[in-house]
């Protein structure tokens, strides 16, 4: 029966010695994933490493097969479907020879019918499990969460998909980049398809914009990495990041509809530095009714819509659980709302602002004017 993902998960708890999980990253054909891929099993072999080639998709390009052959290749398992044969990769075999390091191009494939896991990545996950070292490749847009935008950027839907949760596995991820401009000169010399072929290419999927937008999430996506392994690492040796390396933005909501307006603009005020968006919602026992709750919700839909990280919290104390908030997450920027307030309300309100500059590591604060409830 197949794991569910908190079951994959739950086989990488520190105490269980399993296998390291890396990832070449690209974000289109060509750009040399699998080329890089080749290159560090070449120079782990050279270290006297035992490495092995569990699966590697040339697309008949010489120089990928040269540095194939360098290495000890595990022969493909043969199968049959409807009449026509094929090759998958033997993950038995594999997990049967033992190697140190095992190379899988292509962690998004998804494996043939009859084959012993319906897609690729859940071979690897087993080698892992096995205490067996992956090197792998993929391009961004098959990441799950990723493909609505690629669809949206490309017109191209993209079908097999990786889990977001499996990228959590992955012990370290390497930016294969390539500017568009030296990837449409590869594609003019033939270097990734066929002439033809590439011509075909250059005028659809390989358009300079679809490129730019492409490699910009790929970015991103290595950027977001960094940030979890970063904050995995201080959290671990128990530090406190001082400088951090990316903007990120909190907004603070309540059951307020008014809170909708706060969370837009504060989502303009993330994009034009390009940071990262956090909605803090503190659960003081005030939003026990039906309609406090309904409003809650409608808040929180939007905040989704806008692509913000919510986060939900119970405390006694707005000032102080955002305090909290803002040094786990390596918060840099904070946004209060602030109604039209008069007397012993104005000065509540100013008061938990002064708590939370009191408790809070050093941010920027925003205090932006809302129409009152």
């Amino acid at each position: 029966m197949a794991k569910t993902p908190e079951e994959w998960l739950e086989q990488v708890e520190p105490a269980k010695k399993v296998g390291l999980f890396k990832l070449f990253l690209g974000y289109a054909p060509g750009v040399g994933k699998t080329y890089n891929m080749l290159s560090e099993g070449i120079r782990r072999h050279s270290r006297g490493e035992d490495v092995v080639v569990g699966v590697v998709e040339t697309h008949g390009r010489s120089g990928v097969a040269e540095l194939a052959s360098r290495l000890e290749i595990v022969p493909r398992k043969h199968m049959e479907y409807k009449g026509t044969a094929f090759e998958e990769m033997d993950i038995d075999a594999i997990l049967a020879r033992k190697p140190q390091v095992a190379l899988v191009d292509e962690l998004a494939h998804t494996n043939l019918e009859g084959s012993k896991h319906r897609k690729r990545y859940e071979d690897v996950l087993e080698l892992l499990d096995a205490e067996i070292d992956v090197i792998s490749t993929m391009n961004v847009q098959h990441i799950e969460s990723v493909t609505p935008l690629v669809a949206r950027i490309t017109g191209v839907a993209v079908r097999e998909t990786v889990p977001d949760w499996v990228m959590q596995r992955v012990d370290e991820i390497v930016l294969v980049d390539l500017t568009p401009e030296a990837l449409k000169a590869r594609m003019v010399r033939g270097d990734i398809y066929p002439v033809d072929r590439a011509e075909r290419a250059l005028a659809n999927f390989f358009r300079p914009g679809n490129l730019i937008a492409l490699r910009e999430i790929a970015l991103r996506q290595v950027s977001h990495v960094v940030d979890r392994s970063l904050e995995s690492y201080l959290e671990k040796e128990h530090l406190e990041q001082h400088t951090p390396l990316a903007e990120k933005f909190a907004v603070c909501v309540s059951s307020n509809p008014a809170a909708q307006y706060l969370m837009a603009r504060a989502a303009r005020m993330a994009a034009r530095i390009d940071a990262e968006l956090y909605v803090i919602y503190v659960d003081l026992g005030a939003d026990d009714t039906p309609e406090n709750r309904r409003t809650l919700q409608e808040n929180f839909r939007f905040a989704e819509n806008l692509g913000a990280t919510i986060v939900k919290v119970k405390g006694k104390s707005v000032a102080e659980e955002v305090a909290k908030i803002v040094r786990e997450k390596h918060i840099t920027q904070v946004v209060f709302g602030h109604s039209a307030l008069q007397g012993l309300k104005r000065w509540l309100y100013l008061s938990a602002v002064h708590k939370f500059l009191r408790d809070a590591p050093a941010v920027d604060v925003h205090i932006v004017r809302q129409e009152a409830r």
